[in-house]
């Protein structure tokens, strides 16, 4: 853009009242992550664009034409940052606009089916509508919902834990997956039975029942497997006593190393997926 004339500086200047009067009238109706910043710096952007373009031998007052450019300046700021489509959008206003009108005339709101009848088309289209429309939403995490202790909370606060030091986080994380890898290694009925009991919440009377055993049985093998999931991950960290010889101690060994084995530091590095039950 080439610099003003005096004459282009001084409309510029003296419209500058202008940015925010069209700002303040159009900000209400673009979404929340618009920051109004943004949009009033593309809104001066448009009046200086404006008073260049300007041809005062047309008949048209500076005024008229300035807001014009300043309001499509906004619309082309808001549509960069809009992720959702022209399509997309303008489905939307089609559906609020016919909820608005049924709303009206029922003097309630309208069921999806009334609305689809409404507009021609299916429930599950509107439904896939609504869905876009919703995944389309751009939260900023800077927003403030409320406060704890004094201090104002933020999307931002609630997502990430500010007093864990990121040494505390890897840590968590690398016991998340030892605890993930020793049970993914456990035989079939004793992972069977920690995962129904700590993860499903099964009781243990009904475990013993699917099981076919006594509950006794069912708690003696859940004591098992957690003694065999510590011992594992006290071998990986390097805390645990030599352990027994004889075949127990033998199958233990065996679990311990199997544990290691699958625990890698590569797959330390990717993120815990769901749990493959075995059998």
């Amino acid at each position: 853009m080439r610099c003003l004339t005096d004459a282009e500086r001084e409309l510029v200047e003296r419209h500058l009242p202008l940015v925010h009067q069209v700002v303040g009238r159009v900000a209400a109706h673009y979404p929340r992550h618009a920051d109004r910043e943004e949009l009033a710096q593309a809104a001066r952007l448009g009046l200086v664009e404006a008073a260049i373009r300007f041809d005062v031998d047309r008949g048209v007052p500076f005024g008229s034409w300035a807001m014009l450019r300043v309001r499509g300046a906004i619309l082309d700021a808001v549509r960069a940052l809009d992720f959702a489509p022209r399509a997309l959008r303008s489905a939307e206003r089609h559906v609020l606009a016919a909820r608005e009108e049924l709303l009206c005339r029922l003097g309630r709101l309208a069921t999806d089916e009334e609305v689809a009848a409404h507009l021609g088309t299916t429930p599950q289209r509107l439904t896939t509508i609504d869905g876009r429309v919703h995944g389309s939403v751009i939260l900023s995490l800077d927003a403030s919902y409320g406060s704890e202790g004094g201090k104002p909370l933020t999307l931002g606060t609630g997502l990430v834990d500010l007093d864990l030091q990121p040494l505390e986080a890897l840590e968590e994380r690398e016991r998340a997956h030892y605890v993930r890898d020793a049970l993914a290694c456990l035989p079939a009925r004793l992972q069977d039975v920690v995962l129904a009991s700590y993860v499903d919440g099964e009781p243990l009377c009904d475990i013993a029942r699917r099981l076919g055993v006594t509950e006794s049985r069912v708690s003696q093998m859940r004591g098992e497997a957690l003694a065999l999931v510590r011992e594992a991950i006290a071998v990986l960290y390097g805390e645990s006593r030599p352990i027994a010889l004889g075949l127990s101690g033998r199958r233990r060994a065996a679990y311990a190393a199997e544990v290691a084995e699958r625990s890698t530091f590569e797959n330390r590095l990717t993120g815990l997926v769901p749990l493959q039950r075995v059998g």
